[in-house]
């Protein structure tokens, strides 16, 4: 599979767009637009309202991402005001954005298609540098840990969280979420060298969630705490007994999915230090569960 095609100059888009978008989230107060901080909606609304004359845009992101947190899949859609050509969409926002947030693609969908209510699950990888001196080229995003990590212990511990919990002991003080309960398809703990990988998917995640979860397998991995400790603390549903939160700049949003009846085009999961690894988005199956099959359009069964 290709990197590399051409951008399209000739045929105008119409309707409802989607774009891939990638960003380094260190110098913004997370996705959403805020009046007294940086955002980046506020830089990718900008920049595409200047492609389109002065338009106003407003667009619509798969997942919220806190401050400091980097993507490198994060999709949005939005209604253009105006036509323009895919080339034009892709190079113009590009130009009028800041150099730490690129759109990398776009394309257009149907009306009811929707960056976030359409999505059946999103992914994150946590990246974690495990040795002795501190980063310099990895320092915006990675995580520096001194102390040697056992990454398979962390797996081990890791496994508790797999399937549909309560994850009120993973959840930030001030989330606004209505239910504490997830479901996490995927939890895994791979070590590469000096690089230690927490890679997980799920139907969605809690404010602070996957940091919160982070530190606490560190916990493990320096072996403060045995194999049972992350079910320990989830069985306590409190927040205030849990352990401390991974700093956001080991944490990257690297794949939003959709049924592929979208034909959203398909990328290598970043960031790209991971890109050895050779995972394209969209290769693992999605469980066979009750909000997957809604998305899809499929009858769910009442006792589901």
């Amino acid at each position: 599979m290709t990197l590399f095609r051409s951008l399209d100059e000739r045929h105008p888009l119409n309707g409802r767009l989607a774009l891939g978008v990638e960003y380094d989230g260190s110098g913004y107060c997370g996705w959403q637009r805020l009046k007294h901080s940086p955002s980046v909606q506020g830089a990718l609304e900008a920049a595409l309202s200047k492609v389109a004359a002065g338009h106003s845009i407003t667009v619509h992101c798969s997942g919220r991402t806190d401050s400091g947190v980097h993507a490198t899949r994060q999709i949005v859609h939005f209604d253009p005001p105006v036509t323009r050509s895919e080339k034009a969409w892709v190079f113009g926002a590009n130009a009028n954005l800041p150099r730490d947030v690129a759109v990398r693609w776009v394309k257009p969908v149907s009306d009811d298609f929707h960056a976030r209510f359409k999505a059946l699950a999103r992914r994150y990888r946590y990246v974690i540098l495990n040795q002795p001196s501190r980063p310099v080229l990895e320092r915006a995003n990675a995580t520096w840990c001194r102390d040697p990590l056992d990454a398979d212990a962390m797996h081990r511990a890791a496994q508790a969280l797999v399937g549909e919990h309560d994850f009120s002991s993973f959840r930030a003080a001030g989330c606004q979420s209505k239910t504490p309960w997830r479901h996490l398809h995927f939890i895994e703990v791979h070590r590469h060298g000096p690089l230690v990988v927490v890679d997980v998917q799920g139907n969605a995640f809690l404010h602070h969630m996957i940091r919160n979860i982070v530190g606490a397998l560190v916990t493990v991995g320096r072996g403060e705490r045995g194999d049972d400790y992350l079910s320990e603390l989830m069985a306590l549903q409190d927040r205030a007994l849990g352990d401390v939160t991974a700093p956001a700049c080991g944490l990257h949003f690297v794949d939003s999915l959709y049924d592929e009846s979208w034909g959203l085009p398909r990328e290598p999961l970043g960031p790209n230090l991971l890109a050895f690894l050779g995972e394209w988005t969209g290769e693992r199956a999605l469980p066979d569960c009750p909000m997957v099959a809604f998305r899809r359009g499929r009858p769910v069964a009442a006792d589901a």
